[in-house]
Protein backbone atom coordinates (compact mmCIF):
# COMPACT_ATOMS: atom_id res chain seq x y z
CA UNK A 1 0.00 0.00 0.00
CA UNK A 2 1.13 3.61 0.51
CA UNK A 3 4.12 4.46 2.07
CA UNK A 4 3.12 4.69 6.02
CA UNK A 5 5.65 7.69 6.81
CA UNK A 6 3.50 10.01 3.90
CA UNK A 7 6.50 12.01 2.90
CA UNK A 8 7.09 13.20 -0.14
CA UNK A 9 7.96 10.70 -2.58
CA UNK A 10 7.48 9.46 -6.49
CA UNK A 11 5.00 6.67 -7.23
CA UNK A 12 5.18 4.35 -10.68
CA UNK A 13 2.10 3.35 -11.64
CA UNK A 14 0.21 2.75 -15.27
CA UNK A 15 -3.04 3.63 -13.41
CA UNK A 16 -2.22 6.99 -12.49
CA UNK A 17 -6.15 8.01 -12.00
CA UNK A 18 -6.79 4.88 -9.98
CA UNK A 19 -3.42 5.09 -7.87
CA UNK A 20 -4.53 9.00 -7.17
CA UNK A 21 -7.74 8.36 -5.87
CA UNK A 22 -6.46 5.65 -3.43
CA UNK A 23 -3.47 7.81 -2.22
CA UNK A 24 -6.08 10.43 -1.82
CA UNK A 25 -8.04 8.68 0.02
CA UNK A 26 -5.03 6.78 2.33
CA UNK A 27 -4.00 10.46 2.91
CA UNK A 28 -7.42 11.45 4.43
CA UNK A 29 -8.34 13.86 6.91
CA UNK A 30 -5.05 16.02 5.95
CA UNK A 31 -5.22 18.47 2.77
CA UNK A 32 -4.82 17.50 -0.42
CA UNK A 33 -4.59 19.37 -3.46
CA UNK A 34 -4.24 17.93 -6.29
CA UNK A 35 -2.69 18.91 -10.33
CA UNK A 36 -3.74 15.63 -12.27
CA UNK A 37 -2.96 16.21 -16.05
CA UNK A 38 -4.40 13.64 -18.69
CA UNK A 39 -1.63 14.64 -20.55
CA UNK A 40 1.73 16.41 -20.31
CA UNK A 41 2.36 18.05 -16.81
CA UNK A 42 4.01 21.70 -18.42
CA UNK A 43 5.40 24.55 -16.56
CA UNK A 44 2.20 26.47 -16.29
CA UNK A 45 1.47 23.61 -13.87
CA UNK A 46 4.69 23.53 -12.42
CA UNK A 47 4.13 26.95 -11.44
CA UNK A 48 0.65 26.78 -10.12
CA UNK A 49 2.28 23.67 -7.80
CA UNK A 50 4.81 25.88 -6.54
CA UNK A 51 2.83 28.90 -6.00
CA UNK A 52 0.48 26.75 -3.64
CA UNK A 53 2.76 25.12 -1.60
CA UNK A 54 3.63 28.63 -0.76
CA UNK A 55 0.26 28.92 1.23
CA UNK A 56 0.77 28.66 4.64
CA UNK A 57 -0.29 25.40 6.23
CA UNK A 58 -0.47 24.51 9.93
CA UNK A 59 -0.52 20.95 9.16
CA UNK A 60 0.43 18.74 6.53
CA UNK A 61 -0.57 19.91 3.09
CA UNK A 62 0.08 16.80 0.23
CA UNK A 63 0.98 18.42 -3.48
CA UNK A 64 -0.33 15.34 -5.72
CA UNK A 65 1.53 16.14 -9.36
CA UNK A 66 0.41 13.30 -11.68
CA UNK A 67 0.33 13.33 -15.62
CA UNK A 68 1.62 10.97 -18.43
CA UNK A 69 4.56 12.48 -19.27
CA UNK A 70 6.21 15.45 -17.64
CA UNK A 71 8.44 17.53 -19.93
CA UNK A 72 11.67 18.79 -18.58
CA UNK A 73 11.13 22.54 -18.22
CA UNK A 74 8.56 22.17 -15.40
CA UNK A 75 10.76 19.36 -13.90
CA UNK A 76 13.34 21.96 -13.64
CA UNK A 77 11.42 24.61 -12.02
CA UNK A 78 9.92 22.16 -9.29
CA UNK A 79 13.85 21.29 -8.44
CA UNK A 80 14.15 24.11 -5.47
CA UNK A 81 11.02 23.54 -3.99
CA UNK A 82 11.22 19.48 -4.27
CA UNK A 83 14.46 19.95 -2.47
CA UNK A 84 13.68 22.97 0.04
CA UNK A 85 9.75 22.63 0.14
CA UNK A 86 8.03 24.96 2.82
CA UNK A 87 7.18 24.42 6.08
CA UNK A 88 4.35 21.41 6.49
CA UNK A 89 4.22 20.64 2.67
CA UNK A 90 4.97 16.80 1.56
CA UNK A 91 5.11 16.39 -2.84
CA UNK A 92 3.93 13.40 -4.44
CA UNK A 93 4.68 12.74 -8.09
CA UNK A 94 2.80 10.23 -9.82
CA UNK A 95 4.39 8.70 -12.80
CA UNK A 96 3.91 5.50 -15.52
CA UNK A 97 7.61 4.88 -15.39
CA UNK A 98 10.66 6.75 -14.26
CA UNK A 99 12.01 7.33 -17.72
CA UNK A 100 9.67 10.14 -17.77
CA UNK A 101 11.67 12.00 -14.67
CA UNK A 102 15.10 13.35 -14.56
CA UNK A 103 17.73 12.00 -12.47
CA UNK A 104 17.77 15.05 -10.52
CA UNK A 105 13.97 15.14 -9.95
CA UNK A 106 14.66 11.17 -8.49
CA UNK A 107 17.93 12.02 -6.43
CA UNK A 108 15.46 14.60 -4.39
CA UNK A 109 12.58 12.51 -3.58
CA UNK A 110 12.74 8.58 -2.67
CA UNK A 111 10.75 5.83 -4.43
CA UNK A 112 8.35 3.86 -2.40
CA UNK A 113 6.43 2.08 -4.95
CA UNK A 114 7.25 0.81 -8.70
CA UNK A 115 4.55 -0.71 -10.94
CA UNK A 116 5.36 -4.67 -11.68
CA UNK A 117 3.79 -4.30 -15.01
CA UNK A 118 6.99 -1.93 -15.93
CA UNK A 119 9.83 -3.81 -17.22
CA UNK A 120 13.50 -2.67 -16.59
CA UNK A 121 16.20 -2.81 -19.17
CA UNK A 122 19.31 -5.06 -17.84
CA UNK A 123 22.49 -3.47 -18.71
CA UNK A 124 25.34 -6.09 -19.00
CA UNK A 125 27.98 -3.32 -18.62
CA UNK A 126 30.60 -2.66 -15.63
CA UNK A 127 30.55 1.27 -15.24
CA UNK A 128 32.85 0.87 -12.39
CA UNK A 129 35.60 -0.81 -14.68
CA UNK A 130 34.80 0.64 -18.07
CA UNK A 131 36.86 1.00 -20.91
CA UNK A 132 37.16 1.93 -24.42
CA UNK A 133 36.41 -1.43 -25.71
CA UNK A 134 33.25 -2.26 -23.73
CA UNK A 135 31.99 1.73 -24.69
CA UNK A 136 33.11 0.37 -28.39
CA UNK A 137 30.89 -2.97 -28.02
CA UNK A 138 27.85 -1.19 -26.30
CA UNK A 139 27.58 1.38 -29.12
CA UNK A 140 27.63 -0.81 -31.84
CA UNK A 141 25.08 -3.38 -29.97
CA UNK A 142 22.53 -0.17 -29.64
CA UNK A 143 23.77 1.22 -33.12
CA UNK A 144 20.18 1.47 -34.24
CA UNK A 145 18.29 1.74 -31.00
CA UNK A 146 14.78 3.84 -31.39
CA UNK A 147 14.33 6.50 -29.46
CA UNK A 148 11.86 5.58 -27.28
CA UNK A 149 13.87 2.85 -26.61
CA UNK A 150 17.21 5.15 -25.44
CA UNK A 151 14.89 6.58 -23.16
CA UNK A 152 14.58 3.36 -20.81
CA UNK A 153 17.98 2.54 -22.23
CA UNK A 154 19.13 5.34 -20.45
CA UNK A 155 16.99 4.53 -17.49
CA UNK A 156 18.59 1.55 -17.08
CA UNK A 157 22.36 2.74 -17.12
CA UNK A 158 20.85 5.29 -14.51
CA UNK A 159 19.93 2.46 -12.42
CA UNK A 160 22.86 0.36 -13.47
CA UNK A 161 25.22 3.06 -12.24
CA UNK A 162 23.30 4.18 -8.88
CA UNK A 163 21.53 0.83 -7.52
CA UNK A 164 24.03 -1.89 -8.93
CA UNK A 165 27.30 -0.25 -9.49
CA UNK A 166 26.81 1.87 -6.77
CA UNK A 167 28.41 4.80 -7.92
CA UNK A 168 28.32 8.27 -6.07
CA UNK A 169 27.07 10.27 -9.57
CA UNK A 170 29.93 13.53 -9.93
CA UNK A 171 27.79 16.62 -10.69
CA UNK A 172 28.70 16.21 -14.26
CA UNK A 173 27.78 12.80 -15.02
CA UNK A 174 24.41 13.78 -13.44
CA UNK A 175 23.95 16.51 -15.21
CA UNK A 176 24.49 14.26 -18.41
CA UNK A 177 21.81 12.22 -17.42
CA UNK A 178 19.65 14.90 -17.29
CA UNK A 179 21.24 16.36 -20.63
CA UNK A 180 20.34 12.42 -22.16
CA UNK A 181 16.62 12.97 -21.43
CA UNK A 182 16.36 16.74 -23.00
CA UNK A 183 18.34 15.44 -26.20
CA UNK A 184 16.07 12.67 -26.84
CA UNK A 185 12.82 14.99 -26.46
CA UNK A 186 14.17 16.87 -29.41
CA UNK A 187 15.28 14.13 -31.80
CA UNK A 188 18.83 14.09 -31.37
CA UNK A 189 20.79 11.10 -32.59
CA UNK A 190 20.53 8.15 -30.16
CA UNK A 191 23.84 6.91 -30.05
CA UNK A 192 25.31 10.22 -29.97
CA UNK A 193 23.68 10.84 -26.91
CA UNK A 194 24.26 7.28 -25.69
CA UNK A 195 28.17 7.79 -26.41
CA UNK A 196 28.53 11.14 -24.67
CA UNK A 197 26.83 9.59 -21.73
CA UNK A 198 29.47 6.63 -21.35
CA UNK A 199 32.04 8.53 -22.27
CA UNK A 200 31.46 10.51 -19.03
CA UNK A 201 32.16 7.37 -17.29
CA UNK A 202 35.49 6.41 -18.89
CA UNK A 203 36.54 10.18 -18.19
CA UNK A 204 35.92 10.46 -14.59
CA UNK A 205 38.20 7.35 -13.68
Amino acid sequence: MIDETKKSHILISSDIEGTYESLKESLAPNRVVSFVEDGEFKLEHAKAAIAESYISESQTKYIILAAKSFNVISQNALLKVLEEPPRNIEFIIISPTKSNLLPTVRSRLPLVMTDTKHEIIQVNLNLLKIDYASVFAFLKEHARIAKADAKDLVEALYMRATVTDKLLLSARQLENFDKAYRLLEVNAKPQNVLSMLIMSFVNER
